[in-house]
């Protein structure tokens, strides 16, 4: 089954056509999808959007660009809000991403730590986004590794192999969105080549970075079907050995969703 590991349904670009986004997905053989909480003040609206559809989940969590906004909380909150909600199957995103700097870089080193705090304690993934920050990334997330195992996603992979080596070594997967199909990323798919298919995840980010031949456009969770063949492609693989495989790996790690209830066609 292919799925689309991380989207944000709730963002604004898709509140006048969810219906016919979701069919879209459907029809592209997206058999389930995992919407992201950036911001806990929003967490009602993510929650919400899992509620009305069984093939939909979520995360709870504060991503770096917001922890400023909302920076008192503690991995207890995550905790509650996750422990109260069977469609949170996440923790995150969380992260640190030191290019747009929109909240200083200690509060997201901590809010970072809070969220891995929040995944060891639960067994829910913790979702990490790094951007311009991996020496950093890979520094905390071996200190807290130290601390003991959590299970973890390097989202929107498009950093250094260091990231990559680190999160294999700790047993973390890496999910590729359409970041990977564009010209100037030949780089990033040399590290794509070399990633076990047992580590492997794929996304849209959406309505983020629209795989080619969509670049340009509003991404949808139905590209990432595109994405999904690009890799093939670049494995020398057929596109239903990555469709399948990834969605195994999906509910592998997020282990608190139950794809029995999804209505395979």
């Amino acid at each position: 089954m292919l799925v689309d590991s991380h989207c944000h349904l709730d963002f604004e670009d898709f509140a006048e056509d969810m219906d016919a986004v979701l069919a879209r997905a459907a029809d592209a053989g997206v058999g389930a999808i995992q919407t992201i909480c950036t911001r806990l003040s929003q967490f009602g609206q993510v929650l919400a959007l899992t509620e009305a559809h069984a093939n939909i989940w979520c995360s709870v969590g504060i991503h770096p660009h917001h922890v400023a906004e909302e920076e008192d909380f503690t991995a207890a909150d995550l905790l509650r809000l996750a422990a109260a909600n069977t469609k949170v199957i996440g923790i995150g995103e969380t992260g640190l991403d030191f290019h747009y700097d929109m909240s200083p870089r200690a509060e997201q080193g901590a809010a970072f730590r809070q969220h891995i705090e929040a995944a060891r304690e639960s067994g829910l993934p913790v979702i990490v986004h790094t951007r311009n920050a991996d020496r950093e990334t890979c520094r905390i997330l071996r200190e807290e590794a130290g601390k003991g195992a959590f299970p973890g996603v390097i989202h929107c992979f498009s950093v250094g192999r260091e990231v990559a080596e680190t999160a294999l070594d700790l047993g973390l997967y890496i999910s590729f969105s359409g970041i990977v199909t564009f010209k100037n990323a030949e780089s990033l798919r040399d590290i794509a080549r070399d990633i076990p298919l047992e580590n492997l995840l794929v996304e849209t980010d959406a309505p983020y970075l629209a795989p080619v031949p969509h670049r340009g456009q509003r991404n949808e969770p139905a590209y990432v079907r595109d994405t999904a063949q690009f890799i093939a492609d670049l494995k020398g693989l057929e596109y239903a050995e990555i469709a399948d495989r990834s969605g195994e790996n999906f509910f592998k790690l997020f282990s608190r969703t139950d794809s029995e209830l999804i209505d395979i066609q």
